[in-house]
């Protein structure tokens, strides 16, 4: 069985906003992801804590699930193992649990990695699910829903690493703004995320801080890097095209220096 939810900085904040419409399913989970690292024949053990906001009892049901990214972020869970799966490393702490109103719990996972693994990303999500059906409700209806927040692991295994290439540029139109991005591919074996001190002048003259997009981008894919424009005084100008942006992009301990203009 497959499930979709989008998928953007973090899990719980896209679900949250759903989840606050509903009756019996207000869970929050801290820490919504985990970016680990492996040798093989290590055994990994994490803890994330699991919140119920709602104002009477709820029960809750965990499981694995493998998962796939799209180009637009958007994320698809799957239930049945998936070729290459790791989740038979995965050990969950228990299947279910059931917190009181505004009760919290630490629930625990770990991930044995066997001895012989070849260097690589294990990547699978515990998902955290309301046992019995929520209610929505808008505009006077009452609809069920099923509750759910995804908590997305990443564990590195061995010498695995990002190896991200630029290869090209363009001016993309999201949500209404004009934005400079990046075109990356990943020829790695492990999932990277851009970071970076930018900066640059448009049109006009106007001079901008830059902030590349920090979605993943996963080995052997390749996807858009956004580069968001701020100043002291304003978190979202509007930018006269060409654009010229320079400065240092990061991602784990690799750096590449960028001076690009953008039409």
């Amino acid at each position: 069985m497959r499930h979709s939810i989008r998928y953007l900085l973090a899990v719980s904040c896209v679900l949250r906003s759903v989840l606050s419409l509903a009756d019996g399913f207000a869970a929050v989970v801290s820490p919504p992801r985990f970016e680990l690292a492996a040798k093989p024949g290590q055994t990994l053990r994490q803890v994330f804590e699991l919140s119920n906001r709602s104002d009477s009892p709820a029960p809750f049901l965990f499981h694995t699930a493998d998962w796939t990214l799209a180009p637009d972020f958007g994320v698809t869970f799957s239930d049945e193992l998936q070729p290459g799966s790791c989740r038979p490393w995965v050990a969950l702490e228990r299947p279910e649990a059931a917190l009181s109103a505004g009760a919290k719990i630490r629930y625990r996972f770990e991930v044995a990695v066997p001895a012989g693994a070849p260097a690589g990303e294990c990547r699978f999500a515990v998902l955290i699910e309301g046992k019995e059906p929520a209610i929505a409700k808008s505009e006077g209806l009452q609809l069920p829903i099923a509750g759910r927040i995804g908590v997305i692991v990443y564990v590195t295994v061995g010498d695995a690493a990002p190896r991200l290439e630029i290869l090209g540029s363009k001016k993309v139109s999201l949500n209404g703004r004009q934005l400079p991005t990046l075109r990356v591919h990943n020829a790695g074996t492990a999932h990277g995320r851009m970071s970076g001190f930018l900066s640059g002048t448009d049109a006009t003259g106007s001079r901008f801080d830059f902030n590349p997009s920090d979605f993943p981008i996963l080995p052997g894919e390749e996807t858009d890097v956004y580069l968001t424009a701020s100043t002291a005084t304003d978190d979202h100008p509007t930018l006269s095209f060409p654009v010229r942006v320079q400065g240092t992009l990061e991602w784990g301990e690799q750096k590449i220096e960028l001076n690009q203009q953008f039409e």
